[in-house]
């Protein structure tokens, strides 16, 4: 399983136009010449067609935005393990408000890419539900309250309480597990306050993805980690 140093930056590019196609390379290579620059820890997660260009363009891990449970055979337009690690993938988010699983599948889909040595980041929409996606032993747990997703209203600014009610309880059921979070972050103040609150990492989406310099925002997301 690929190794993601802590404090980590996920840029999910969702289905943005800006972050499709040849877009996706262009928005990864700024992340990554980001990443060497200022040798933080990030990490992109653009659509499954773009999966495999993307990753042989760039040398910082690439995750897939879902991984279906199953083994390869009769599941057509399933998105699975092997396909992933076929692509170049080092890990997939699970459970994505967007795109939401049944926690049986979830907790299958993390047993299969504990096979295939996939990091898994788990996205969960309170504290409640991160406790039992916790419980599961993914990499990760990305906290993201739905109402807040794309509004660019910060969560670490406008429901602290959030993710350190969620670190506090996930700590009492899992002393390993990654815990991050998301929705609305968009700036360095934002991830600053997000790693006050206890978090290890942001996943965010569309202050990078759709913003018109992304070197930019990167440099001033990343500003906090380099204190």
């Amino acid at each position: 399983m690929v190794d993601i140093d802590l404090p980590v930056i996920a840029i999910n590019f969702k289905t943005y136009p800006q972050a499709t196609g040849e877009k996706a390379v262009l928005i990864a290579q700024s992340c990554e010449r980001i990443a060497k620059e200022f040798d933080v820890s990030i990490v992109v997660a653009p659509q499954a067609p773009d999966l495999y260009r993307v990753s042989r363009a760039v040398d910082i891990p690439v995750f897939a935005q879902h991984m279906a449970p199953g083994d390869p055979g009769r599941f057509t337009g399933h998105v699975l393990g092997e396909a992933l690690v076929e692509s170049g993938c080092s890990g997939t988010l699970l459970n994505h408000s967007e795109n939401r699983m049944q926690l049986a599948d979830i907790e299958a889909s993390i047993r299969k890419a504990e096979e295939l040595h996939l990091y898994t980041i788990v996205c969960t929409n309170n504290p409640v539900v991160s406790v039992a996606a916790a419980t599961m032993n993914p990499s990760a747990v990305a906290v993201e309250p739905p109402e807040l997703i794309g509004t660019g209203i910060s969560v670490s600014q406008a429901q602290p309480e959030i993710i350190s009610g969620t670190v506090e309880q996930i700590r009492k059921v899992n002393e390993k597990t990654a815990i991050l979070c998301g929705a609305g972050i968009g700036s360095g103040d934002d991830v600053e306050s997000a790693l006050k609150l206890g978090s290890q990492g942001v996943l965010l989406a569309s202050a990078v993805a759709k913003a018109d310099s992304p070197e930019e925002v990167l440099k001033d997301l990343i500003r906090p980690i380099l204190k």
